[in-house]
């Protein structure tokens, strides 16, 4: 891997929390940086038994044998942030952190703070950057390396990189490819520090937040759209919808030939009438999970209940 090699060995912090950010932390240590510390999110409740267990990067760290700090809040926290600072880093290296720097620590490195952003940046700056690529139907996506800036992603671009969005792929996809494209990109920034590029204000687009209603299908919306939001949303929020009053999760599905109300079964094999406009006026429902139950093909699920035609969905 590139990073180390030329002597550019530096003194870093690693900021991040999900999976997302951990290939790159594994990369950062792997290529002989001095990561000096580790900040995650704290320790929640999760699981079905709520045990308060700390997040994915934390647990990497902490196999790395690298210090973790785990404050609940920097804004207004003098203390951690004079902790942060007293540090010395040559730069910070952030990836789905989860809070929100503030100036003083922005500026603290002498290379200031990258963050590593999952999308082609202007486009997609905000929260859910890789479910909003595909619920919009682009044809690519990618990793941009940021100059973090007070701004919400807004920062001069140091380094992007694009990856193909098929009309196969998920969200679960494109998680993984990027994550380990960032822990590619970042290396070769550490390492090149190449100038920065400001934003164009032309083009940004906002990635809001999602939340568990957004998976909830509406069957008034044609196929294509319906099709989208089942990859982008899989694996988190997930999409569903109700049969007979039961939460029906809908994992896979795909877009077929068919016409009629919207919602209504149009076969004895999950294929559910959708809104006019593209992807043939059905999706078929290929992979599905009940509540108390494991995932299931659609054809599993229907050898222990019956969803004859003219059922209906909502």
């Amino acid at each position: 891997m590139a990073g180390v090699v030329e002597g550019r060995r530096l003194r870093l912090a690693f900021m991040g929390t999900p999976d997302f950010a951990v290939p790159a932390l594994r990369a950062l240590h792997a290529a002989g940086h001095d990561i000096a510390a580790v900040y995650s999110q704290p320790p929640r409740p999760a699981g079905r038994g709520q045990a308060v267990r700390p997040c994915p990067v934390h647990l990497a760290a902490q196999a790395l044998g690298i210090e973790v700090r785990t404050p609940a809040r920097l804004r207004r926290d003098e203390v951690a942030q004079a902790a942060f600072a007293a540090l010395d880093l040559d730069v910070a290296v952030v990836a789905a952190y989860g809070l929100i720097l503030p100036e003083a620590m922005l500026a603290a490195p002498r290379r200031g703070c990258l963050n590593i952003h999952a999308s082609l940046l202007p486009r997609w700056r905000g929260a859910a950057p890789i479910q909003a690529a595909i619920l919009a139907g682009d044809s690519e996506t990618g990793v941009t390396i940021m100059q973090m800036d007070a701004g919400l992603d807004t920062g001069a671009m140091l380094l992007r990189a694009a990856v193909p969005i098929t009309a196969t792929t998920t969200a679960a996809d494109l998680h993984d490819a990027l994550a380990g494209l960032g822990a590619r990109l970042v290396l070769r920034a550490l390492d090149e520090d190449p100038a920065p590029v400001a934003q164009p204000d032309d083009g940004a687009t906002y990635a809001a937040k999602l939340s568990r209603d957004d998976g909830r299908i509406d069957w008034s919306r044609d196929a294509a759209a319906l099709d989208r939001q089942v990859r982008a949303l899989n694996p988190w929020p997930g999409t569903f919808t109700l049969l007979d009053g039961v939460v029906l999760k809908v994992l896979a599905a795909r877009p077929e030939r068919g016409q009629g109300v919207p919602g209504s079964v149009l076969d004895s094999a999950l294929l559910v009438a959708c809104g006019p406009g593209e992807g043939g006026g059905a999706l078929r429902l290929a992979r599905v999970q009940v509540p108390g139950r494991a995932a299931m093909a659609a054809a599993d699920f229907l050898r222990g209940r019956a969803v004859p035609a003219g059922t209906r969905l909502g």
